[in-house]
């Protein structure tokens, strides 16, 4: 389920949605979603993520997407993994 744009759905409101979808339903989040606020969406339930305007606008340096893209990865993963340590 995409659930779009993430700046009208706060993560309490995917929580809400979340309680009554079947488990097994991934859900991502996109439109809005920043190495910022990944932590709160999967807290909340979000599977995973879309990103667009977060790592790309037109005329963005291709190093500084790729920079952009490596922080993005690596805010995912520790909030993975922050999530992993809370069970």
């Amino acid at each position: 389920l995409k659930i779009f744009p993430a700046e009208l759905f706060t993560p309490a409101a995917v929580k809400a949605v979340r309680a009554v979808l079947p488990l097994e339903l991934p859900v991502f989040v996109v439109g809005g979603v920043n190495a910022g606020n990944m932590t709160d969406y999967l807290k909340a339930g979000a599977t995973g993520f879309g990103l667009g305007s977060a790592l790309f606008k037109p005329g963005k340096p291709v190093e500084q997407v790729a920079a952009d893209a490596r922080e993005i990865v690596a805010a995912f993963r520790a909030a993975q993994a922050q999530l992993q340590d809370s069970i």
